[in-house]
């Protein structure tokens, strides 16, 4: 097959791909006034449509190449891995589903201000929103820019670059022009064609032995150089206490850290009803677990054909494992072209993270758009019309800025800012969001002391950490000022931060959170005044002094 037809038809793939998401976008975007349409779609999406959708947020390029890399490098420390993002997507659909879904909300802004002070909740919210979701975006960013340029085989930092403010560009147009419901489209394309590319690599490298799993983990182990160790704990990070507790600390940090990401937690708001956030939950964790069965599958054939030594020579990480694949499996390839293998899986992969940063971008926005401008900076003085221009508007700005990072960030390690993504998260977020939602002696003395607590301790534990410096791996590998023996800290940071919600909503102060009793409702009976106290009308007062035990005041 000559050079020509693999880059044509890498081409002809990406541009039906684009062309179909902006058609959906078109027919997603809305043509009134109202925020709502935007933000969440009205509920447009059905379960499936929904679950299939919250899928795709769930499943990043950086998810998809990075565990497919640690199973052919790491043996069953990567299956590990595998499983802990299913572990979380249940913990998604039996913790956060509930409390997240429908009444009206669009960020999760709004469902912390329905209990605690407003201004608070809706900055701290659009502080840790951005702080959560930038690294991430930018490793997107990153990879697809990378991507792109293999793809169509111009490389030099120059074609990357340009493939990342292309793939900038284009992501600002899906999430300014679709909206939530357009997003939603794209996310379930992108989910489908995932899928079929897992498939045909899997009945593929199967096929290479006979139809028998059992063949195709024994050749995976004995092309490791381990043996049957390959599969057992211990490949990753050794077999000492302190590579036990980063196995362990990592499987953790996933397992709750990705259940609370802000653009998939965005997905709950259309969704009405607890029996519709099941079944579109129910769908996603099917997609999601299938996928992660493939995966497992990919990860073994690419060690058992390509071989570990070949792996690691070509990228320590292991991150360039399913590419070195596509081209294995194609023996009739001659070694200086690209097989249309290869360009099927680079395309999707490609296709898999402009989805994933258009999601991220529409709930970066969409923080600084309502909470920050419509709800603190200008309340009640924008119109429909204009906060929605104002969320069109941060759109653009976020996106600016995150092409920005990712070209200044283009050459450095990625996992340590995934790995940051997802402690944050874990350490921060999901304390506010359970206490929040769960918890009625929570303040927002506990809120702030989780909030920044937990954020300022994930930072300076990964900043001193092995992931940093004195690794070959770390971002500074000829320095080495590490105290912190862990390269994940979420052992340690997750409990802390809910520690300190805990603590600082009981020795904080005596801010009482606001009655969550009429579900969304943001009367004056039940709101808070930025100072604490209770704005009372005649049925606050009532209400009040009922909480605090005394009369009318």
């Amino acid at each position: 097959m000559s050079d020509f037809e693999p880059r044509t038809l890498a081409f002809v793939l990406f541009a039906c791909f684009v062309a179909v998401s902006f058609l959906l976008c078109i027919l997603a975007a809305t043509d009134s006034d109202d925020p709502s349409e935007f933000y969440i779609g009205t509920g447009a999406l059905g379960p499936m449509q929904n679950g299939l959708a919250i899928a795709g947020d769930y499943i990043s390029a950086a998810t998809v190449l990075s565990t497919t890399g640690t199973i052919a490098i790491a043996g069953f420390d990567g299956v590990l891995i595998t499983m802990s993002t299913v572990v979380s997507i249940l913990v998604f659909m039996l913790v956060m589903a509930g409390p997240l879904c429908g009444r009206g909300r669009y960020t999760l802004g709004d469902v912390l201000s329905e209990r605690l002070s407003e201004r608070p909740a809706r900055i701290g919210t659009a502080v840790l929103v951005l702080v959560v979701t930038m690294p991430l975006l930018t490793v997107q960013l990153n990879g697809a820019g990378d991507m792109m340029s293999l793809l169509i085989g111009i490389p030099g930092t120059a074609s990357v670059t340009g493939c990342t403010i292309f793939i900038g560009s284009l992501m600002v147009c899906y999430a300014a022009l679709g909206g939530m419901k357009g997003t939603g489209f794209i996310q379930i394309l992108k989910t489908v064609i995932l899928l079929g590319a897992f498939i045909l690599l899997a009945v593929l490298v199967i096929k290479r032995f006979d139809w028998n799993p059992a063949d195709l983990f024994g050749a995976a182990a004995d092309k490791s150089g381990y043996g049957d160790a390959f599969w057992e704990s211990g490949r990753q990070f050794g077999d000492s206490a302190t590579g036990k507790l980063e196995v362990i600390s990592i499987q953790l940090t996933l397992a709750v850290g990705a259940a609370c990401l802000p653009h998939i937690t965005m997905r709950l708001h259309p969704i009405r009803g607890a029996r519709a956030a099941r079944a579109a939950t129910t769908w996603a964790v099917g997609a999601v677990a299938a996928l992660g069965g493939l995966i497992v599958i990919v990860g073994a054939g690419a060690t058992a054909i390509v071989g570990l030594p070949a792996l690691r020579a070509a990228d320590p990480t292991g991150t360039n494992s399913l590419l070195l694949l596509t081209r294995a499996l194609d023996p009739e390839a001659e070694a200086a072209h690209r097989s249309l293998l290869f360009t099927l899986v680079a395309c999707a992969v490609v296709v898999t993270t402009l989805a994933a940063v258009a999601g991220l971008t529409l709930a970066a926005a969409a923080s600084l758009a309502h909470d920050v401008l419509a709800k603190v900076v200008l309340p009640e003085r924008l119109t429909p019309a204009r906060e929605l221009a104002a969320a069109r508007a941060a759109i653009v700005c976020v996106g600016v800025v995150a092409v920005s990072v990712a070209m200044v960030t283009q050459h450095w390690n990625r996992q340590i800012l995934i790995s940051f993504t997802f402690t944050a998260a874990a350490s921060a977020l999901l304390p506010v969001l359970l206490y929040g939602t769960m918890w009625r002696g929570f303040t927002v003395t506990g809120m702030r002391w989780a909030m920044y607590g937990g954020l300022g301790l994930t930072f300076l534990t990964i900043v001193f950490s092995p992931a940093v410096s004195g690794g070959a791996l770390a971002v500074f590998p000829d320095r080495d000022f590490h105290w912190f023996p862990l390269r994940n800290p979420g052992l340690i940071t997750i409990p802390v931060g809910f520690l300190l919600g805990w603590a600082g909503s009981r020795l904080g102060g005596r801010t009482q959170p606001q009655d969550p009793s009429p579900p969304g409702a943001q009367g004056e009976d039940a709101k808070i005044s930025r100072h604490g106290r209770t704005d009372r009308s005649a049925t606050g007062r009532v209400r009040a002094a009922r909480r605090e035990g005394g009369g009318l005041a």
